[in-house]
């Protein structure tokens, strides 16, 4: 029965991911001029190059440092949403996961507003981050906060205080017993952080695209530059093995610490650790979180709605009014259009990614060895392997009998849905382990069928757990720009599409109309965000 439920997700992976990914592969490692014989020496050329080299660097070290920087940014955040009792934590708890959800090209956006040239900072004091070095890893941090404070948070509030309690009266100190106690419990959950952080960091495209220059560029956006304006698909496809070579060790030893995280803790009730601060310590350390969300998540949206509210001229909705326009020349459709097609694309892919997702995560529910495990590596494969490949694998593998999808509007939402089953999956496999197999059982014994099992006992209590789910897989849809960028057909753009072509073009007009969209991005991601924080609980799943 679990087995069956595999069928429909993986055939969706096989057609939609493995095989546009290996085809895009394969051409660029293949000499047309050579009867298709493999070109397997570019390996080496490729990687001897000293701008790719360059590239692997710059890559790996800026990941290395966002990570690093991100950790020690959020882990007092982490504290302080799980042992703190305040006024307004879930609407906090709502303000710092809302960069998460934010497409990667509005993070862009609105660091560029703050920190680029003629942005808010430039004009205030003149201060400019020239090398953007520091915008792509303040940018970094801005978007994986809330990874550390929901990872670590999650597990930290739910372990039981008075282990540590017990070593303090035992004569450790408060520190040692953090030490000794605590901290060796909270390892697995601060790894699988660092290392979910290392892998969106790595394989960053819309935030250095939009902040970085000529010399700044991940594999990502080298990938996109040899496919899209160089045609080299050789460089492309050895640039995309290294990439999938990296993306599988990181989820590979992410699969064990989430093992680790799950199996060898004694947990309780996340209700029963959190109170009000105490001491003027325990409320400097709530202040200095409050003045950290302030600054590094507030103020680059406020930055953003501000830009696009400022026209030359004073304050006014002039560039939204001109997104109803085609005067700019960007586009063959108003760029407000763009709303529309979004959030159509949005809808389709999250009903995909409903039903692929939920169907992964049923086949999953029981523990089993290493076949399952892999399927479930499989399903988080397109969090970390260029989306960027996958857009152009769609183009030139989906193009013939049965599936000739090249015209096809369905081509996007196919997209963005390999992007939201994994936060299906994840947002719902706890849940759905959590249900006793008994009630099940007893339902069986009393004739029903497993569809009428799954109807009357499994889904009143994975309700809220599916509503999460669908919000998370809507608002990673609309933001979806890698492989969008592709296959989005002109007279049809989504927005983070949209986003990027007006920052492309010169002109106040083009800057304007982007952060005006960028605004619009934002509000509607927000908007999903506070009502899921309304609906979820702590017990639905990891994000």
């Amino acid at each position: 029965m679990r087995l069956g439920l595999m069928v429909l997700p993986v055939a969706f992976f096989a057609v939609f991911f493995a095989y546009p990914v290996a085809a895009i592969v394969a051409r660029g490692l293949k000499d047309s001029r050579a009867g298709g014989s493999w070109q397997l020496g570019r390996l080496g050329d490729v990687l001897a190059d000293p701008d790719i080299q360059h590239v692997l660097w710059f890559t790996t070290w800026q990941a290395l440092a966002s990570t690093g920087l991100t950790l020690l940014i959020a882990l007092p955040g982490a504290y302080v949403f799980a042992r703190f009792d305040f006024p307004g934590k879930q609407l906090l708890r709502a303000v710092v996961t809302v960069p998460f959800v934010l497409p990667t090209v509005v993070v862009g956006t609105a660091f560029l507003a703050l920190l680029g040239r003629g942005g808010v900072l430039d004009e205030l004091w003149g201060v400019r981050l020239d090398t953007t070095v520091w915008a792509i890893l303040l940018a970094h941090v801005f978007f994986n906060y809330a990874v550390v404070v929901r990872t670590v948070g999650g597990l930290w509030a739910q372990l039981d205080p008075r282990q540590e309690e017990a070593a303090r009266m035992l004569g450790a100190s408060r520190l040692a017993a953090w030490r000794r106690v605590t901290l060796p419990a909270l390892g697995p959950a601060v790894a699988a952080a660092a290392l979910m952080v290392f892998l969106f960091t790595f394989t960053s495209f819309g935030v250095v695209q939009i902040l970085g220059g000529p010399g700044f560029a991940t594999l990502e956006v080298e990938i996109y530059r040899q496919t899209a304006q160089l045609l080299a698909l050789d460089t492309a496809a050895v640039l995309t093995l290294v990439q999938f070579a990296a993306v599988g060790a990181v989820l590979a030893v992410h699969a064990w610490t989430v093992r680790r995280r799950e199996s060898a803790l004694r947990l309780v009730d996340a209700a029963q650790t959190s109170r009000r601060p105490q001491g003027p310590a325990q409320w400097a350390l709530l202040g200095g979180v409050l003045a950290t969300v302030l600054l590094l998540v507030l103020v680059p949206l406020a930055v953003l709605v501000e830009r696009s509210l400022h026209p030359s001229d004073g304050y006014g909705f002039d560039y939204f009014r001109e997104l109803g326009s085609t005067d700019g020349g960007a586009f063959l459709v108003p760029p407000v259009e763009a709303v529309a097609n979004s959030l159509q694309y949005a809808l389709a892919a999250t009903a995909i990614a409903l039903v692929v997702g939920g169907l992964a995560a049923a086949a999953l529910t029981r523990k089993a060895g290493r076949l399952v495990r892999g399927f479930d590596a499989l399903l988080m494969l397109p969090l970390g392997v260029s989306a960027v490949t996958v857009g152009f694998g769609f183009l030139i593998t989906l193009d013939e009998p049965p599936l000739d999808l090249r015209d096809s509007w369905i081509l996007v939402p196919l997209a963005q849905a390999l992007v939201g089953v994994p936060f299906v999956v994840r947002t719902m496999l706890p849940v759905l382990r959590a249900v006793d197999d008994r009630l099940r059982e007893a339902a069986a014994v009393l004739g029903a069928s497993p569809w009428r099992v799954w109807r009357e006992v499994d889904l009143p209590l994975v309700r809220r757990a599916l509503l999460v789910a669908a919000g998370f897989a809507f608002a990673v849809s609309l933001g979806e720009f890698g492989a969008t960028v592709f296959i989005a057909r002109p007279d049809r753009p989504t927005l983070p599409v949209a986003v990027a072509t007006l920052l492309g073009r010169a002109g106040e007009l083009n800057y304007g109309q982007a952060m005006a969209l960028s605004t619009l991005l934002m509000l509607v991601c927000a908007v999903s965000l506070l009502l899921l924080e309304r609906i979820r609980t702590d017990r639905t799943g990891e994000f």
